[in-house]
């Protein structure tokens, strides 16, 4: 069974993620904070993570950097409201960019081609690089 991590700052949608996911036959980790996100991925080994863009005080772009330096190729997925974020050259790092609707087809979907190696993790990029005058911090 695959683990899927579920970091949003919103109960409600962590709620509705874990039961439809776990209706996919899922086992699902819920997350509130970002900032142990890092030590939590060590502890519970998901085989994905499905993070919201903007983290309160953090932000999920930067986080998937560390995630992308921490465990290289752990498939991440940005599902947020926030969607302009999806042309900010840092999402690119992730295996897929969903906006957020009380549909979930496209998110399971990607998360299903993900799992299934249909869609490559990205690279990582070094700490600091600088993407065309876009510093990544």
């Amino acid at each position: 069974m695959n683990r899927i991590l579920v970091m949003d700052p919103n109960s409600g949608i962590r709620l509705l993620y874990a039961m439809e996911l776990a209706d996919e036959g899922y086992e699902v980790i819920m997350c509130d904070d970002a900032s142990g996100l890092i030590e939590l991925i060590g502890r519970e080994r998901p085989d994905l993570v499905i993070m919201e863009v903007m983290l309160g005080k953090l932000n999920g772009l930067d986080i998937l950097q560390e995630i992308r330096t921490a465990y290289g190729e752990l498939p991440v997925v940005f599902c947020t409201t926030w969607y302009h974020f999806k042309h900010d050259r840092r999402s690119a790092g992730a295996q897929g960019y969903v906006v957020k609707s009380s549909e979930l087809k496209e998110l399971k979907d990607i998360i299903q081609g993900v799992l299934a190696g249909k869609t490559p993790c990205p690279s990582p990029l070094p700490y600091g690089a600088d993407l065309d005058g876009l510093m990544v911090h």
